[in-house]
C-alpha cells in the first residue's frame, strides 16, 4: 500500500492541473488514469480534436471567404474525418508529451486502471493488469470529467449516429448531417462540417440557442450561420430515428417532419463520469446527471474530497478547469497561491465566426444596478477585418455610463477568441472607454476595434446617435 498527499482519479485538466500544482509544491502525488493517454476530453476527443477540425475547415474554404481570381480549391469528399484531420495528431502527440513531460518533472506516479474511491482517504485502483492497489491519500480529487447522453430510443450501433466523441471517427465527409442540440458543441460541429460543403441541420428543442450569450451577439451568430447555409430549427425535437440501410439514418420530429441525412451527430447534453467511482462508500452529494456538488474551494461535503472540471458541470471549460484543479489543491495544503477561480473568466465558442464573451452582458449590467451606455464596432469598417474577408463581425462593449469602466464585452467574429482578453484585462484593471481611445494600436489591427467602439460610447453619452459608424475609420475622431 503506498500513501500519497494527493491522489487525482483522472487526468483531464483539472487533474493534471491539480497534481502538478501539488508535485510543485514538494507534497506526495498519485494520478490514476484509466486510458492509455493523458489530457482527458481536452486532448483526446474534444478541445484540441474539434478545434484543430475547425482550422482545417477554415483554411479549406480560405479562397471562397477570401476570393482571388483564379484560384478555387475543393474538399475531396473521399477524404476520410481521420485523413482530414492530419494536423490533430501532431497537435495531440505534443500535448501528450507537454503532460507526460509536466508529470514526470514534478515525480508524480502514475497508475493505468480504475480509480475507485474506497474510504475519505483511500482509493483502490484495478490495473489494466487486473491486479487491485489501494493508495492512502490525505486528500483526494475526482477529476474524471463528463461523457455524451445517449438516450435509449437514440440507435448508437448504427454507423451513421454518433456523438461528440465518435464524430471525429467518421469513414468520409458525409454530404448532410443532422445535429441535434444547439448548445455549444453542437453549434461548433455544425458550423465546422457546413464550412467544408456538408449540407447541415441543426435541431434544438428551445426557442433560442446559447441562451447564456448576449441576445443581440446571439442574433449575430445565428445570421451568419443561416447565411452560411445552416438549417436551424428552433423549438423542435427528435421523436425517432430510423436506420435506412447502412449508410443513413431518417429522423422523425415531433411536428411530423422527416429529416433524411448521412450522419446524426447527437449532441443534446452531457453527464459526469459518476458511475462505479465509489461515491456511495462516502456518500458524496450529488445532482443531476451525476454533478458532483462542491463549494468555492472545490471541496465535497467530505472534507478529504475534492472534485473539478467537467465533473462539477458548468461552465465545463479546460480554462476554467485547470485553474479548478489549481484552487482545490492550493485549498487542501493551504498554499498561499491560488484562492479562488479569476472574477472575470471569458468564455469561448469556436464556432464560424468564432464568439466569445467576458465580464457582464448588457442585460446583466443593468440588473446590477449600472447605468451603461453601449459602444459598438463592425469588422467591416476594420481595414484588417476585411483582408480576413469578415465583413459581419462586431464587437459589443458594456461600460459604465458615469465611471467609463468596462464592465463586459462580447465580440462575435475572426479571433474572438483571442481578442476577448484585452477586454479581460481592461475589466480586471478598471479600465475603459478613456483607455481604449487613448491607446496607440498597431494598424491594422483588430484590435483597433475597442478603439472605436470606445468612441461609438461616447457619441451615445453625448446623445449623438446618428453616425454610430464611420465610413472610414481614418476619418474619426
Amino acid at each position: 500500500m503506498r500513501e500519497y498527499d494527493l491522489v487525482c482519479i483522472g487526468c483531464g485538466p483539472a487533474g493534471e492541473k491539480a497534481a502538478t500544482q501539488a508535485g510543485y509544491f514538494g507534497y506526495q502525488v498519485a494520478i490514476v488514469e484509466r486510458e492509455a493517454c493523458p489530457g482527458g476530453a481536452m486532448v483526446n476527443t474534444g478541445t484540441i480534436a474539434s478545434k484543430a477540425l475547425r482550422e482545417t475547415a477554415l483554411l479549406c474554404s480560405a479562397f471562397r471567404r477570401r476570393p482571388l481570381p483564379g484560384l478555387e480549391y475543393m474538399v475531396n469528399r473521399d477524404l476520410s474525418v481521420t485523413k482530414l484531420m492530419a494536423q490533430r495528431y501532431r497537435v495531440q502527440y505534443q500535448e501528450h508529451d507537454r503532460i507526460e513531460s509536466s508529470i514526470d518533472r514534478e515525480q508524480i506516479d502514475v497508475y493505468r486502471g480504475r480509480g475507485r474511491i474506497a474510504d475519505a482517504h483511500a482509493v483502490s485502483v484495478e490495473g489494466v493488469d487486473g491486479q487491485t492497489t489501494t493508495l492512502k491519500a490525505k486528500f483526494i480529487l475526482i477529476a474524471t470529467g463528463s461523457s455524451p447522453v445517449r438516450p435509449e430510443h437514440i440507435p448508437f450501433d448504427h454507423p451513421s449516429v454518433v456523438d461528440a466523441d465518435g464524430i471525429l471517427e467518421l469513414t468520409a465527409i458525409p454530404s448532410s448531417m443532422l445535429v441535434v442540440g444547439g448548445g455549444v458543441i453542437g453549434c461548433e460541429y455544425a458550423c465546422m462540417f457546413s464550412e467544408i460543403g456538408v449540407k447541415v441541420t441543426l435541431v434544438d428543442p428551445r426557442e433560442g440557442l446559447l441562451p447564456f450569450l448576449d441576445p443581440e451577439c446571439r442574433d449575430h451568430l445565428l445570421r451568419a450561420m443561416t447565411d452560411e447555409g445552416i438549417d436551424v430549427r428552433l423549438n423542435a425535437s427528435v421523436k425517432a430515428v430510423k436506420p435506412l440501410g447502412d449508410e443513413s439514418v431518417s429522423a422523425e420530429l415531433d411536428d411530423g417532419d422527416e429529416i433524411r441525412c448521412d450522419v446524426l451527430l447527437w449532441s443534446a447534453g452531457r453527464s459526469s463520469n459518476t458511475q462505479d467511482i465509489g461515491l456511495e462508500q462516502v456518500k458524496i452529494k450529488t445532482g443531476r446527471r451525476g454533478l458532483v456538488l462542491v463549494n468555492e474551494h472545490y471541496q465535497t461535503n467530505v472534507p478529504s474530497v475534492y472534485a473539478a472540471g467537467d465533473v462539477i458541470g458548468f461552465p465545463a471549460l479546460a480554462s476554467t478547469s485547470m485553474e479548478q484543479g489549481r484552487v482545490a489543491a492550493c485549498h487542501m495544503f493551504d498554499i498561499e497561491f491560488k484562492k479562488k477561480l479569476a472574477d472575470t473568466v471569458p468564455m469561448g465558442l469556436y464556432t464560424i465566426p468564432a464568439i466569445s464573451t467576458v465580464g457582464l452582458t448588457e442585460k446583466q449590467a443593468a440588473e446590477a444596478g449600472h447605468e451603461i451606455v453601449v459602444g459598438r464596432a463592425l469588422y467591416r469598417y476594420n481595414v484588417r477585418g476585411r483582408m480576413l474577408g469578415d465583413e459581419e463581425g462586431i464587437v459589443k462593449c458594456v461600460f459604465d455610463r458615469r465611471s467609463r469602466r468596462l464592465l463586459g464585452a462580447t465580440i462575435v467574429g475572426q479571433d474572438a477568441t483571442e481578442l476577448i482578453h484585452l477586454a479581460q484585462f481592461a475589466i480586471t484593471s478598471d479600465a475603459g472607454i478613456d483607455y481604449f481611445i487613448n491607446a496607440c494600436f498597431n494598424y491594422p489591427s483588430l484590435a483597433e476595434l475597442y478603439k472605436y467602439a470606445a468612441y461609438d460610447a461616447l457619441q451615445a453619452i453625448a446623445g449623438r446617435q446618428g453616425r454610430r459608424q464611420p465610413q472610414s475609420h481614418n476619418q474619426a475622431a
